[in-house]
């Protein structure tokens, strides 16, 4: 964390907004573009044969789907309640579901949904410091869950087929040590101060050139031991329960997936769905459109063809998928926000200024470093 005065200059209120919009329209109009010509050139099909198929859909079908969608949200608030004591399941879900539609909504939305999760604890009585850690915690696990099921999802591709092509085999190994270097190095920051003060000073060794135009007072090495202290208190516990909260959602999610591609009309093995799904909750990272939209259809859509299934038929399997896990949630969000706004509030018990928050009560240090940890909510 730094100080006030080594801080670098921040850009105005007016520069801020016009970048927002800026990136607003462009992360859209890509997305747009991804999905409208993109997705059906990469699946080798027509957007007519997909609402063809989509517009089969029986009333039943949607409902069932829609329920699976809420269950696999109302999941994921055990990894909020499990990183921050005295947070109810309610609560969670209006944190996710308002913190999610912005990460829908903008490129890189994140960082736009850190920022409203801090101030809508902070409504609600919680500490700084305990948000924050909340924030991080939060942040690593979704990291460690998207790099982890890649790896599950390569090794049952194996188990299950048997065999590769020879490219895609390299890749998935590849893929899977890479996953496996990042699951390692992160126990062994908890498990060793030392072993975290190491990794510090290579990060800022490697991360030179970058931070010197960005930010040159950024101490990477304080910053992990730092947050190897956070990460302790906390899953010392609820580790359980915030792993149960995030495999629950995934695992409920990838039901959806199948019942979406199911729905469709697309049968294939076990292990080439499961492969196709940890490449689309792999994709959603990408920030370059708001949650990944367009690219994650166009990666999973080839994915699901290269392996066989229908073109049109995964084509609207995926598409029907990202309606429920992408568009649904924007009004999921926006009821998020009235329940927020009816909530009672309670005034934050700070017992004095948090050295890491600027005077106007906005996240500062703490949540920058949040920023970098956490991706776009689940």
């Amino acid at each position: 964390m730094t100080t006030p005065s080594s801080d670098p200059p921040q850009a105005s209120p007016a520069r801020s907004v016009l970048r927002r919009v800026v990136q607003f329209v462009i992360g859209v109009g890509l997305a747009v573009f991804l999905l409208w010509w993109g997705l059906p050139r990469v699946a080798h099909t027509t957007w007519t044969d997909v609402w063809h198929l989509l517009s089969q859909l029986h009333a039943g079908t949607v409902a069932g789907l829609t329920v699976l969608m809420i269950s696999g949200l109302w999941l994921v608030t055990f990894l909020y309640t499990g990183s921050l004591k005295g947070l109810g399941h309610l609560q969670a879900m209006i944190v996710n579901a308002c913190g999610s539609s912005i990460g829908n909504l903008l490129p890189g939305g994140g960082a736009a949904g850190v920022v409203v999760t801090y101030k809508q604890l902070r409504s609600w009585g919680f500490l700084r410091r305990d948000i924050s850690t909340m924030i991080i915690v939060t942040g690593v696990w979704n990291v460690l869950a998207r790099v982890v099921l890649p790896v599950v999802g390569i090794i049952a591709i194996v188990v299950g087929i048997g065999h590769l092509n020879p490219l895609v085999a390299q890749a998935a190994v590849l893929g899977a040590l890479i996953g496996i270097g990042v699951v390692v190095a992160f126990w062994g920051v908890l498990a060793s101060e030392t072993f975290a003060h190491k990794s510090g000073r290579w990060l800022m060794k490697v991360t030179k050139p970058l931070r010197h135009r960005r930010r040159p007072d950024l101490d990477l090495e304080l910053a992990i031991t730092d947050l190897r202290r956070r990460i302790i208190e906390i899953v010392r516990y609820g580790w359980l329960e915030m792993t149960y909260g995030l495999v629950g959602f995934f695992g409920v999610y990838y039901i959806l997936f199948w019942f979406c591609l199911n729905s469709m009309g697309v049968q294939m093995p076990f292990a080439y769905m499961f492969g196709a799904y940890t490449v689309g909750r792999l994709l959603t990272a990408v920030g370059i459109t708001p949650g990944g939209l367009g690219v994650t259809e166009a990666g999973t859509a080839a994915v699901l063809v290269g392996w066989g299934a229908d073109p049109a038929q995964a084509t609207a399997g995926v598409v029907l998928f990202s309606l429920f896990t992408h568009f649904f949630e924007v009004p999921l969000g926006v009821i998020g926000w009235v329940l927020w706004w009816l909530s009672p509030k309670k005034e934050p018990g700070d017992a004095e200024p948090d050295r890491s928050t600027p005077d106007d009560g906005s996240p500062d240090g703490d949540v920058t470093l949040a920023r970098t940890a956490s991706p776009d909510p689940p």
